[in-house]
């Protein structure tokens, strides 16, 4: 059985081109989750995203309690899907949850205090690190990936990393 939740997606720029673009075309995708705490609880901040998504694509803003409850729904979706969240800390909260989740992509992180450089686009804190690196000991295979057609970037190489 096909699981239409085609990609757990990170980027702190959530709802953007290179996701409605290009990951939204290459896969096709139907509809986009997005697991914020902070904007499902903003009603014009749920707006604002709903603008930059494609009209034929649906959109889900959800806590990630919501998104959780909700999962088996958007699992027997007929189309395809991405979760999407901001930061590295939902995305765990969301693995811990989730014991189907088992592949991350991290896109977009940017430069924001405490943070390290490990690649053009990925920026992560010693925090970040840790919790992508306790959820890859609970099996979640991560790589960085900007676009689809760009080469995956496994955890492991990411994290030896230091500059971009």
């Amino acid at each position: 059985m096909r699981v239409p939740v085609d990609v757990y997606r990170i980027d702190d720029r959530l709802i953007h081109g290179q996701v409605v673009v290009g990951w939204g075309q290459a896969l096709p995708l139907g509809f986009i989750v997005l697991v914020d705490d902070a904007v499902a609880a903003s009603q014009w901040e749920r707006d604002l995203y709903r603008l930059g998504t494609p009209p034929d694509m649906d959109l889900f803003v959800e806590t990630v309690d919501s998104a959780v409850a909700r999962m088996d729904e958007f699992k027997t979706r007929p189309d395809h899907g991405m979760v999407l969240t901001g930061d590295v800390a939902t995305m765990d909260r969301l693995s811990l949850a989730l014991p189907g989740l088992t592949r991350v992509n991290l896109g977009g992180l940017h430069h924001r205090a405490g943070c390290r450089q490990r690649l053009a686009y990925v920026f992560l804190t010693g925090a970040d690190g840790e919790r992508l690196t306790a959820m890859a000991a609970r099996g979640v295979v991560i790589t960085a990936q900007d676009l689809p057609g760009a080469d995956e970037v496994p955890l492991a190489e990411l994290l030896a990393g230091g500059g971009g």
